[in-house]
């Protein structure tokens, strides 16, 4: 049986439907029309929850959330992930989620999962998805990811001309991450937070403090942007990146004309 086989005959069925939404990096006006749309017609909206804490992925949409599904209250299901991985395996997290966001499917509910950025971008969503697809209609909606974001904030592009654009994770090793910034014009490193140490000495040994812009938090009421040289080594959060554009300016018109 094909998948279009299986998908078909789950709708014959009476099950729902599937949906992954990428929610933006923080602004709730970057929201997608489309997300917005299938927000208000959940049945179900789940979305990733710390254990310490509200859920920021939430807190995004909170002013769309309607009070009401299109069949009656709007149940929300928070997936709730262990800060401390010593807690239980985050793996074993998503496979409860799918197999309870399954039995609302069967019951033919449309299930609205939130993801912070755009889910198939180092989204919690993919996660999910791995497990579904296969059985359910899913369908993935992308979002406005933070780097897009943090470019236009900063103010510059992430890439002009032939420029290669390399994107590294903050928790790569030294020598990784020297390798990736060799072989790239233009780089952005994420998930800095606790490995900014590392990232701002690797950036100064190779010449690139100036041509680095900081920023964390992008869009989101807190937002900062500052010098590297001004960033306390302690404390940078998760949500901040660095952007490197080896060329500098290299897509403004004195670059262009030369």
């Amino acid at each position: 049986m094909t998948k279009s086989d299986s998908v078909a005959r789950d709708l014959q069925k009476g099950r729902g439907k599937l949906f992954g939404v990428g929610i933006g990096p923080g602004d709730p006006e970057l929201v997608t029309l489309k997300t917005l749309r299938l927000i208000r017609s959940a049945d179900v909206l789940a979305y990733p929850q710390p254990d310490n804490g509200p859920s920021l992925a939430r807190a995004i949409v909170a002013e769309h959330i309607p009070d009401k599904g299109p069949n009656g209250p709007l149940e929300e299901y928070p997936i709730v992930i262990p800060m401390v991985t010593a807690r239980f395996p985050a793996q074993d997290v998503y496979d409860t989620a799918a197999e309870e966001l399954a039995e609302k499917l069967r019951e033919g509910k449309t299930v609205v999962v939130l993801c912070e950025g755009d889910p198939f971008f180092y989204g919690s969503f993919m996660y999910l998805y791995g497990r579904m697809q296969g059985d359910f209609d899913v369908e993935v909606v992308p979002g406005v990811s933070s780097i897009m974001a943090s470019a236009a904030i900063t103010g510059a592009p992430l890439a002009a001309r032939n420029d290669v654009l390399t994107v590294i994770p903050g928790p790569v090793g030294e020598e990784t991450m020297r390798a990736r910034l060799s072989s790239a014009e233009a780089a952005v490193i994420i998930k800095v937070g606790r490995h900014f140490g590392k990232i701002r000495s690797v950036l100064s040994e190779m010449g690139l403090m100036e041509c680095s812009r900081y920023i964390e938090r992008a869009t989101m009421d807190n937002q900062r942007i500052l010098p590297l040289s001004e960033v306390d080594e302690g404390a940078a959060p998760y949500f901040s990146m660095i952007l490197v554009h080896k060329r500098g300016d290299a897509w403004s018109l004195d670059a262009a004309k030369g």
